[in-house]
């Protein structure tokens, strides 16, 4: 059997994704930003041959609301 890594040991330091990380948990989604990327989700999951537009899914999400 092959010898495999240790999956336990620490990941090593990277500062630049750590950096990236902090900055991402300053940003401030609007309804515009999350309406955007919920149309892009829509269109890039849609199946191929289905009709669905980028227009059609950025429509489609002004009729969706997400409550708590």
């Amino acid at each position: 059997m092959a010898d495999r890594k240790s999956a336990l040991r620490r990941a090593p330091d990277r500062p630049e994704l750590r950096e990236k990380l902090e900055h991402a948990k300053t940003i401030v989604i609007t309804e515009e930003l999350l309406q955007e990327q919920r149309a892009s989700f829509v269109y890039g999951n849609a199946p191929e041959g289905s009709g669905i537009t980028k227009a059609s899914a950025r429509k489609a999400t002004k009729h969706i609301r997400v409550t708590a």
